[in-house]
């Protein structure tokens, strides 16, 4: 069975209008739902909207409210709120461009896939593509789609292109307020070298097949385990003792030495040189063991 479209319209850049159609590129994964369950009589556990002091009500009788004030509503019913939902309009118009690393990755929000919605718009479509890829550019525009307006940005993805609704302002946080608490002195340079060889060590090229939900696996073997009538030793004491804000200080070069392994010097990362009072003691101590008596006895002549 096809795919059916999420959406279908037009691509507008200035005059030309790009016949489209837009996809979800994401699917929801493999995850775990339960229910909340009586456990004496093994029944599922509902839930009744009450009223304090009235009970149960009718699902008729509900209306939606908006507080603004501490037990103050305005009262609103769906017909008034569908009277303000925006029509989804059939046109996305590239009012801006901006290079591709001027959009912060927090912003991005979900990918929609977009491919030409018949082979006369394929021409313009390929044009529209390439231009963004030339040109390292996102395209930026609003739509409506199912009642409320988003800002989308449109960039070339393979032989088509994808459309990422973005957050709002106001939907981020600002970061400021959560790292304004972090130094801003400078690293070591030589631990800098040894972070940097470690993560030239491990990059490679990205394969999302390689990853895997490790905590769904574990949940369905102990689900099919239960449904046997087994158990799961879920105990590990690997752990137990740890402390997690760590009690001892830290060598963090050792720790990053240890991390490199053997191939850390051929990466040309240098051991750090011994302090010239460590070389000083070692000298002295050379020198005192040689002028030092030997406590071998002297053999007698015959």
């Amino acid at each position: 069975m096809a795919a059916r479209p999420y959406w279908r319209g037009q691509i507008r850049l200035a005059l030309v209008s790009i016949p489209v159609e837009i996809y979800s590129a994401t699917k929801s994964g493999a995850t775990i739902a339960f229910n909340q369950i009586h456990e004496p009589s093994g029944k599922r556990i509902k839930y009744e909207k009450v009223v304090p002091g009235i009970g149960p009500v009718d699902v008729e009788d509900i209306v939606k409210g908006f507080e603004y004030a501490k037990g103050e509503y305005v009262l609103l019913d769906e017909k008034e709120i569908e009277g303000v939902k925006l029509e989804s309009k059939k046109t996305l118009e590239l009012t801006q461009f901006v290079d591709s690393h001027e959009i912060d990755a927090i912003y991005f929000e979900k990918p929609y896939y977009v491919v030409p919605a018949d082979d006369l718009a394929e021409e313009a479509f390929i044009v529209l593509r390439e231009a963004l890829r030339r040109s390292h550019k996102i395209g930026l525009g609003q739509l409506a789609m199912r009642g409320r307006e988003y800002v989308v940005s449109i960039k070339a993805c393979g032989r088509g292109l994808v459309m990422e609704t973005l957050r709002y302002a106001d939907e981020v946080n600002k970061a400021a307020s959560y790292f304004r608490e972090i130094g801003d002195a400078d690293p070591d340079e030589e631990l800098l070298d040894l972070a940097t060889t470690l993560i030239d060590k491990k990059t490679g090229k990205f394969d999302a097949s390689e990853f895997h939900d490790r905590y769904v696996d574990a949940l369905k073997d102990l689900i099919e385990r239960k449904k046997k009538g087994k158990t799961l030793n879920i105990d590990d004491d690997s752990d137990a003792g740890s402390d997690l804000r760590g009690s001892n200080v830290v060598d963090l070069m050792a720790a990053l030495k240890k991390s490199i392994g053997p191939a850390g010097g051929a990466a040309g990362v240098k051991t750090p040189a011994k302090k010239p009072a460590a070389k000083a003691a070692a000298k002295s101590e050379k020198a005192a063991a040689a002028k030092a008596p030997s406590k071998t006895p002297a053999k007698k002549r015959a």
